[in-house]
């Protein structure tokens, strides 16, 4: 960690120097313009390898050891099993008999399920998580427990900092619910299909060694081959990679909750009156309650006009499937896939096609697909008068969440964040963010069930929308209304200690998190 720190382009203080790496302070939007090359992996020879093509281990103890795995080496693993994931935990027991140490896990997400995890973080076998820190991993490194300083990326700046060798992934290890044995492999199929691979796609192109674990084994080819298996160095067969019913619901559903209804009628309502939904429009939403019931709405809108909307990235679910389906959709373009729907139709439909980060996220691309987009539905934990929005803490400053694509999507044309105005009687609009991840002049719209508030930079969407009938106030007004309603609430406190911090899509540290006080 750093003794010095430095305000950056947004007035935060940010070290110059993190985990003993050399760090750039973040400049502003667009403003940090990287030189050099991209990483590689290795070379090496064809002959090193079977000449009948089969790369399968005993086990997965053996791969590692036959992939070299010695002290200090960073392990990336996907999230794409989400909470039903069970590799990752099964690696790092093996990684811990084994008896390496000051590992840096560097997944492309964790859930709660990784909780066991604390355990080598507390021993030594890992020095610190390079990636999101949800649930108990999160209040774990809030507490100051982790060895090593935590880096948050987005899902995009992830991919940034392993192609620009920013971090360098000495083993990745990639559980695939269907492969064969030379490494070809896809989520398509199996008992634990999940659909896409595509958050993997950095791990197994930059990566120096490449381990495949599958409970579906099937004869060469696997198809489609979502990984290629030239670039796997060993497949490792197992009884059981993921919890189905973890990995994708199936129950994805619409909110209830009436507050949370009202919220997605006016964002609906917002992006009809400032004339967003029409013919050929491209948007992105989640897979939260109000991000689905916006997508309901949105589609009774597009069939009752005959609008036809040209392609939607997701996060998918059977909601935006039914888009595809019904005709009022041309394209899914598909980073990862939140129910069973949703994986049938990636099987199914050639419409409905699997994407990487590199394709929609990577900021040091050449140009990516965020910047196309029309409607863009964001969620936040907190916000602040200035449009800076946080997703990382919660108002109590401990650490629960990843950043997700979240900042990549910040650079769609129309960024609406469709929020409560307090959650457990907190407002979530406050003075200053507790952690900023993510500039104001990025953010165009805030939707509370009291009132919508347009940034001012945007003076083409409040003339759009100022004779709608919406209930637009300033962001001011609606602080002043959450406040009335619960009261001005306390700031966290901290230490000085800082125990993560965040890039912005570029690689540079835009804010950090520190210690909480107990």
């Amino acid at each position: 960690m750093a003794s010095k720190l430095v305000k950056n382009a947004v007035g935060r203080l940010v070290p110059t120097e993190i985990n003993g790496k050399e760090q750039v302070p973040f400049k502003g939007i667009g403003k940090y313009i990287p030189k050099g090359k991209k990483a590689a992996q290795p070379i090496v020879s064809s002959s090193q390898f079977p000449s009948n093509g089969n790369k399968i281990v005993g086990s997965l103890k053996e791969a590692l050891i036959q992939a070299g795995i010695s002290d200090g080496m960073t392990i990336s693993t996907h999230h794409h099993l989400r909470n039903g994931d069970l590799v990752a935990n099964e690696l790092f027991k093996v990684i811990h008999e084994i008896g390496v140490k000051d590992l840096v896990w560097f997944p492309s997400a964790s859930f709660p399920c990784h909780e066991p995890i604390i355990e080598y973080l507390e021993d030594g076998t890992i020095n610190r998580i390079e990636g999101s820190m949800n649930g108990p991993l999160g209040k774990f490194t809030s507490q100051g427990k982790m060895k090593g300083t935590a880096v948050l990326r987005s899902h995009g700046g992830r991919y940034q900092a392993i192609q620009d060798g920013e971090v360098h992934i000495d083993i990745a290890v990639i559980a695939a619910p269907t492969a064969d044995p030379f490494g070809n492999a896809n989520g398509l199929y199996g008992p634990s299909a999940c659909g896409g691979l595509g958050y993997a796609l950095a791990d197994y192109r930059y990566a120096d060694k490449v381990i495949i674990v599958t409970d579906n084994l099937v004869d060469f080819p696997a198809m489609p081959m979502q990984i290629e298996g030239n670039y796997v160095d060993s497949v490792v067969v197992v009884d059981k990679i993921g919890i189905p019913e973890k990995i994708v619901s199936g129950t994805t559903r619409i909110t209830k909750s009436p507050d949370r209804l009202l919220i997605a009628d006016l964002t609906a309502k917002f992006c009809d009156a400032a004339g967003l939904i029409k013919d050929g429009f491209s948007f992105q939403m989640g897979a939260g309650g109000t991000s689905l019931a916006f997508g309901n709405n949105l589609h009774k809108i597009m069939k009752e006009r005959g609008i036809k909307a040209r392609f939607a990235v997701g996060g998918v679910t059977k909601y935006l499937v039914q888009m595809l389906e019904e005709g009022t959709l041309d394209y899914i373009l598909d980073a990862q896939s939140f129910d069973l729907d949703a994986v049938r139709s990636m099987r199914e439909n050639e419409n409905h096609k699997d994407i990487s980060i590199f394709h929609c996220y990577d900021y040091h691309a050449k140009g990516n697909y965020t910047t196309m987009m029309d409607i863009m539905i964001l969620g936040a934990t907190e916000v602040d008068v200035n449009f800076n929005g946080n997703v990382v803490t919660h108002s109590d400053g401990y650490l629960q969440h990843g950043i997700g694509g979240w900042q990549n999507c910040l650079h769609a044309k129309n960024v609406i964040l469709p929020i409560p105005l307090f959650r457990d009687r907190i407002p979530v609009i406050r003075d200053e963010v507790t952690t900023l991840c993510g500039p104001g002049e990025l953010i165009d719209v805030i939707i509370t069930e009291r009132g919508i508030a347009i940034n001012p930079r945007r003076t083409d969407l409040i003339e759009k929308t100022k004779n709608s009938g919406l209930p637009i106030k300033t962001i001011e007004e609606l602080k002043d209304e959450a406040e009335k309603i619960c009261g001005k609430p306390a700031k966290p406190e901290f230490t000085d200690d800082i125990v993560a911090a965040i890039k912005w899509v570029d690689g540079t540290v835009i804010d950090v998190v520190k210690k909480i006080k107990e």
